[in-house]
């Protein structure tokens, strides 16, 4: 019986099939990937929360690739009106080659894939976002070589992509810094497992501290969509704005990194998202080529 390949978390994937969804995704880069070898396969999107670079980048992947693209967003689905999320897997799993589902709740995405009989992609949740850390791996490594044994610092909330880098250190080999305020930390007992699990992780209140020597540095938004703190968060937060001065305790050489939408003096100052150091750009557009990776790995 034919195994479905869903892409639901790394750590679900493993190291090294996801060293070959990035050497597939490097081909398409360089013009090296076969021409339409997803021709007469159909990619259905679900957007329980608002997506650009998600659905975009997708969407062209997918149409690159030779494939056809169905987007869905929920009050477009019977899901709006009391049909399961297992029922609707059942359902589109007869008409399309694979699904991809951003929602907030990671266990809806688990839901889909143990009743699709296609692959389901993770576009996002509340817990974590791998295809955005697939196309981080993709521009470190680009502008400063392997990222096994590098030095990442984590400045901000202890979020979803948070998490999800800290999944990454245990498949990429690289020390990871987590600088976070106490009471957005991420659970103890994730840090612990992924420590178990071989990652070198160093967590820390002190921003300074995580960033020394780093030769990379990633923030994210303070207020994810769905959440209504945002003063609350805004204060704990402040202290951890990824700006100049923070920046100077890196590595000469460091890049920085954001997975956007950004907001210029919040998390990051213009300075910094605008500056030499920045790689948020070229980061963007390789979701375009992680995503050709991914699709690839799920459908051949």
């Amino acid at each position: 019986m034919k195994t479905t390949r869903h892409f639901l978390d790394l750590c679900d994937v493993g190291r090294v099939e996801l060293r070959q969804i990035l050497k597939s995704a490097a081909k398409f880069k360089h013009g090296k990937g076969q021409q339409h070898p997803l021709s007469g396969k159909t990619l259905a999107m679900i957007f329980e929360k608002s997506s650009t670079r998600t659905r975009v980048s997708f969407e062209v992947a997918m149409r690159q690739l030779g494939g056809d693209v169905i987007a869905l967003k929920q009050d477009d689905l019977q899901v709006g009106r009391g049909e399961t999320i297992a029922d609707t897997g059942r359902v589109l799993s007869r008409y399309v080659d694979v699904i991809l589902l951003r929602t907030a709740h990671p266990d809806r995405l688990v839901e889909l894939a143990q009743s699709s009989e296609v692959p389901v992609i993770n576009g996002l949740t509340d817990r974590s976002h791998p295809i955005q850390l697939l196309a981080d791996i993709i521009t470190y490594e680009e502008n400063l070589g392997p990222i096994s044994d590098a030095r990442i610092a984590w400045c901000g909330d202890g979020n979803n992509m948070a998490f999800t880098w800290l999944q990454a250190a245990v498949e990429f080999g690289f020390e990871l810094r987590l600088a976070c305020p106490s009471e957005l930390e991420l659970d103890a007992k994730e840090i612990f497992d992924a420590r178990a699990a071989g990652a070198n992780v160093f967590a820390t209140n002190d921003p300074v501290e995580a960033v020394s020597d780093a030769s990379c540095v990633v923030t994210d938004t303070w207020v994810s969509m769905g959440y209504e703190e945002g003063e609350w968060r805004q204060r704990l937060l402040e202290p951890f704005r990824v700006d100049e001065a923070l920046m100077k305790n890196a590595n000469p050489n460091a890049i920085f990194m954001h997975c956007l939408p950004a907001h210029r003096g919040e998390e990051v100052s213009a300075s910094v998202l605008d500056g030499a150091q920045s790689v948020v750009w070229e980061e963007a557009e390789n979701r375009l080529y992680a995503q050709k990776g991914i699709l690839m790995w799920c459908l051949t």
